[in-house]
């Protein structure tokens, strides 16, 4: 530390600049005298590794390049609390956000950077009027502040995006691209995201994930049967299905947990030959590869019941190697068929060794709904909302399953939320097996034109609001038999808004009305009408604190000061900080602090004062705001 604090920086992550980071860490001969980047060093650097041909396998649009800049422009937006419209705002750890998910996800960035387990998004199917981004979407903050009458609108707006647009399938593109990008980042190394789309822009979602999470990390495209019935009225084929696209974080250490065997699949388990070891169901013992190609699994086996020694086909030899089928011999795991006569063996698979089943591509609406359970849920909760795009929550439920474990606090991400059914899947799943899943979700407050619910946000957060009722009249008056550890049923609401900071504005014309009216602002930069834990929330975010951070309100020196975290960050938002608090913070040796700048007054001594204390108490940061 110097002699001066240093200022926190109100900006989101700089993903751009970790990138620069890392390559100088890896190739620092590749660093300028002016600090930038020698893009000709890195080429010779890595020699033939490096493709500088023109023609080369890639998907390119029109606006992709913009794409780039839009997830290098930082924002300065915060996330307001709202604890009015949430539900058990001081204990919950779930989140609700109103904002455009865009500029939400880069303010995610530094507090959730790696954290997320799963995400589940059903983004817009670009049908041509479902379809709502920001016309400039390279000034989203100010787009959606217009768009919520949140500052006076010039112009810009949300729209749909017409199949007569010339750029019709480039604008999804465009849309799509910079957010996945950023939840990509957001993943832990076991983390996987699934993104419900239809026949209109599959094609497109899978180059664009292939660039994104690499090709090598697409784990499946799952077929979902979103239709119980046919539309008889359809001009071509009845579209019956869309499709479920996955990616892991890291496919190499992401696996699908097993599913619980159903009634149907349990019905194929028999025991015709009253083998001890329970009932059992049969697989094929040969496999798809021919002699030439395994030779050592082209081998005699002896059936016992007749002596004779049977051979595979040369075209399909058998699936084991000779000891393991040896050892399928001797515990008599081979069967011949009922009179023993069978051409070829099978191997007996015991349903006692066979709890869980491996998941399939193909999800029909029997086992995780269809689009009419899902209109009916939703109606069961708020009665005609006029949303006619929800899905079921057992679609989501299944992703959940096979996605972590109830004993993991798996934290789930949606910002694409829409009538919150992920929220609905996670607390219902939670009750069902005891789990401890969070979730976040977020969506833009599209207005509905209806009196009842005004924005589809409204629709999100009431749906919520009534799932949670439900659980817990259904455990009204239950007996804690087996010591259930209480259920997080609750929420969080925040909403995007612009800082609570002003911020200065270096680029103002040099003469004296605009340097002094910028020159008030850093007097009084804290914006009119803000409460304590819009200052608070924001701190905690561009710090790098989740939003759910543990809080504790402690009283030092006479005055406030926010711990978060068990003490490890200390907040003081004290307009009159005293050398009395000061010490009294450092004394409880918290690894980083930060302070508002005026609470100084001026007292350049004071904060002199304030930085050797803080550094003398080992403090390894202390900046103000």
């Amino acid at each position: 530390m110097t002699d001066e604090p240093e200022k926190l920086d109100l900006r989101s992550h700089d993903i751009a600049e970790d990138k620069r980071q890392e390559l100088l860490r890896l190739f620092p001969e590749i660093r300028t005298e002016g600090g930038k980047l020698d893009i000709e060093r890195l080429k010779l650097a890595l020699g033939e590794s490096v493709d500088v041909g023109k023609e080369r396998y890639g998907m390119i649009w029109p606006g992709k390049a913009d794409c780039f800049k839009t997830i290098q422009m930082p924002s300065l937006a915060t996330l307001r609390p709202c604890p009015e419209e949430s539900v058990n705002f001081d204990r919950t750890e779930n989140c609700i956000i109103e904002g455009d998910n865009l500029e939400v996800l880069k303010l995610l960035q530094k507090s959730y950077l790696g954290r997320i387990k799963m995400i589940y998004i059903d983004p817009p199917y670009n049908t041509g009027n479902d379809f709502i981004y920001p016309d400039n979407y390279s000034e989203s903050l100010q787009t959606y502040l217009e768009y919520t009458g949140q500052v006076d609108a010039e112009g810009k707006k949300f729209s749909t995006n017409a199949e007569t647009d010339g750029r019709f399938h480039s604008k999804w593109l465009n849309m799509m691209y910079p957010r996945l990008y950023l939840a990509r980042n957001l993943l832990r190394e076991d983390g996987v995201i699934f993104i419900t789309v239809d026949n209109q822009e599959v094609d497109n979602l899978k180059k664009v994930g292939h660039e994104v999470f690499g090709e090598e990390n697409f784990v499946s495209g799952i077929v979902w049967q979103k239709k119980a019935s046919p539309a008889n009225d359809a001009k071509w084929f009845s579209s019956d299905h869309d499709y479920v696209i996955v990616y892991a974080r890291n496919k190499d250490v992401w696996r699908p947990n097993g599913l619980d065997r159903s009634e149907a699949q349990t019905a194929y388990y028999k025991n015709p030959d009253n083998d001890s070891r329970g009932d059992w169901n049969s697989a094929t013992y040969t496999c798809n590869k021919s002699r030439l190609e395994r030779p050592n699994l082209y081998y005699p086996i002896t059936n016992p019941h007749t002596n004779q020694e049977v051979w595979p086909k040369e075209t399909a030899v058998w699936k084991y190697a000779k000891g393991i089928s040896d050892q399928h011999q001797k515990e008599k795991r081979l069967y011949w068929g009922v009179d023993g006569n069978a051409q070829f063996p099978r191997i007996k698979l015991y349903l006692a060794e066979m709890d869980k089943v491996v998941p399939r591509s193909i999800w029909g609406y029997a086992d995780v709904g269809h689009t009419q359970e899902a209109t009916n849920e939703l109606r069961a909760f708020l009665g005609d909302t006029g949303f006619d795009t929800p899905k079921p929550s057992r679609l989501v439920k299944r992703m959940l399953e096979i996605t972590g474990n109830e004993d993991d606090e798996t934290l789930v991400l949606d910002f694409f939320a829409g009538s919150g059914t992920t929220a609905h899947a996670v607390l219902d799943l939670n009750k069902q097996d005891g789990g401890n899943r969070k979730f976040i979700l977020v969506q833009l407050p599209e207005p509905t034109g209806r009196k009842d619910y005004s924005t589809i946000a409204d629709i999100t957060e009431e749906r919520v609001r009534r799932v949670i009722k439900r659980l817990n009249e259904e455990d009204t008056g239950k007996l804690d038999l087996e010591g259930a550890k209480s259920q997080d049923r609750g929420f969080k609401v925040f909403k995007l808004s612009e800082s609570s900071f002003k911020p200065w504005n270096a680029e103002v014309p040099q003469e004296a009305g605009a340097l002094e009216k910028q020159l008030d602002l850093h007097v009084d930069h804290i914006r009119d009408e803000r409460t304590a834990d819009d200052l608070l929330y924001e701190l905690l975010l561009k710090s790098g604190y989740p939003l759910t951070a543990p809080i504790e309100v402690l009283q030092l020196a006479g005055k406030q000061v926010h711990s978060v975290a068990g003490g490890v960050f200390f907040v003081c938002l004290e307009r009159d900080l005293t050398l009395e608090l000061i010490r009294a913070m450092a004394d409880k040796k918290p690894e980083r602090v930060v302070c508002l700048d005026e609470g100084f007054a001026g007292n350049d001594q004071l904060k002199a004062n304030a930085v050797q204390i803080f550094k003398t108490k080992g403090v390894t940061s202390f900046k103000t705001v």
